[in-house]
């Protein structure tokens, strides 16, 4: 155990879904309890992608001193009793509760449990913001993309459980509530205390990047989380590579395999599966003198974890018409939303986006041709695979 995190122990419960979850809860024990411990229980999921980042992530929480336990959550249709079985001493032992998605059923089933009268939720990316709207305005936990539809079987069977959530996420006389956030804060809930999250331990632990010369594209689950059509956004993702000379294309961990494999063979991009957090990935580089994004998380988390270097986050909007017939009616307005508030970022037109200019003649703009055959496809760059302390 590293002696920087002294003693883990039941007192602070953390429970996490995701890579990035996980490293925001890193990120809050760095900035809010530095030389304690935690336990930081992980529910893993079944996407293989998900599951090799949360496990370079849980290497990490190790090397700070954190005790970290593995709980195969959705390993079958008696996993979910067995996992909140086993947690339930835990639970009602701990003083403090930190979690990433307050959206998600199991952290509400496991909420029901707790008696801890300190709950701290760090970011699960931009879902957050609407999380925070939600509990200002007293609405009912919805995921954003899913707003507006009509509440399914399972959703009426589950609102008992996401009603006491979403109580127990309200600050009481017993009860704090802290938000330990990168996002913009539109709405603050009465009584709920907020707190920056600056990247402080990503910088601290990654980095300086070595920076190249060329553009570096981020992708993003909006194709299939329903709300962007595939092929605007294949063709929407060529136009911008190909307008600013990118060549690598870091994939969203839920982007499918088939997609990727049409968009390296379209575009010419060489498709990079980044091993940990791309906040992560960035920092300890390679990366590119430009980012390239479209509306996510990375637009307000990258500017700080790359704060200090010459990097440049642009991010292009959203335009309707890419939007599916099956796209939540808030969809567009939270995406404008998300790029509206990023701060140190560049914005893109959707449509006609700038073009590079080209370093042999500044005068015209880069104008790359068409690539012969398809980009090599990657599983990681060559730096993603290591978690240590990058050299000075």
């Amino acid at each position: 155990m590293s002696p920087r995190a002294g003693n883990a122990g039941p007192h602070t419960l953390a429970f996490v879904e995701s890579p990035v979850q996980l490293l925001n809860v890193l990120e809050w024990a760095h900035a809010h309890a530095p030389g304690v411990g935690l336990t930081l229980v992980v529910l893993s999921p079944v996407d293989p992608m998900t599951r090799g980042q949360l496990r370079r992530m849980s290497d990490l929480a190790r090397d700070e001193g954190h005790q970290v336990r593995w709980e195969e959550a959705r390993g079958g249709p008696l996993a979910p009793f067995q996992t909140i079985g086993g947690l339930s001493g835990l639970l009602r032992r701990a003083r403090r509760v930190v979690l990433g998605d307050p959206f998600s059923r199991y952290v509400q089933l496991l909420l029901t449990i707790t008696r801890a009268r300190d709950l701290v939720v760090v970011d699960d990316g931009t879902a957050t913001m609407e999380f925070v709207g939600q509990l200002a305005r007293g609405e009912r936990l919805v995921r954003w993309h899913r707003k507006g539809g009509r509440p399914g079987p399972r959703d009426v069977v589950f609102a008992p459980v996401s009603a006491s959530a979403r109580r127990r996420l309200t600050p009481g006389e017993r009860r704090h509530i802290e938000i330990f956030s990168s996002m913009p804060m539109e709405e603050t809930p009465a009584g709920v205390s907020v707190s920056a999250n600056t990247f402080a331990w990503t910088r601290t632990r990654f980095g300086p990047p070595r920076i190249t010369k060329g553009a570096d594209m981020v992708g993003t689950s909006l194709v299939e989380t329903g709300v962007v059509d595939d092929g605007r956004y294949l063709e929407a993702v060529h136009t911008l590579a190909k307008a600013h000379g990118a060549t690598r294309y870091f994939a969203h961990r839920r982007e499918s395999t088939d997609k990727l494999h049409r968009l390296a063979a379209t575009t010419g991009l060489e498709i990079v599966r980044p091993e940990l957090p791309l906040e992560l990935i960035a920092r300890r580089g390679p990366i590119g003198r430009t980012v390239l994004s479209f509306p996510s998380t990375v637009v307000h988390t990258l500017p700080l974890a790359l704060a200090g270097t010459e990097v440049r986050v642009a991010v292009c909007d959203i335009d309707p018409a890419w939007l599916t017939e099956n796209a939540s009616p808030r969809a567009q307005g939270f995406l404008s939303g998300v790029t509206g508030t990023a701060r140190d970022v560049h914005r893109l037109s959707p449509t006609a986006p700038t073009a590079a200019p080209n370093p042999a003649n500044p005068a015209n703009p880069a104008s790359p041709s068409d690539p012969a055959g398809p980009a090599p496809f990657s599983a990681t760059p060559p730096s993603a695979g290591l978690v240590g302390p990058a050299a000075s």
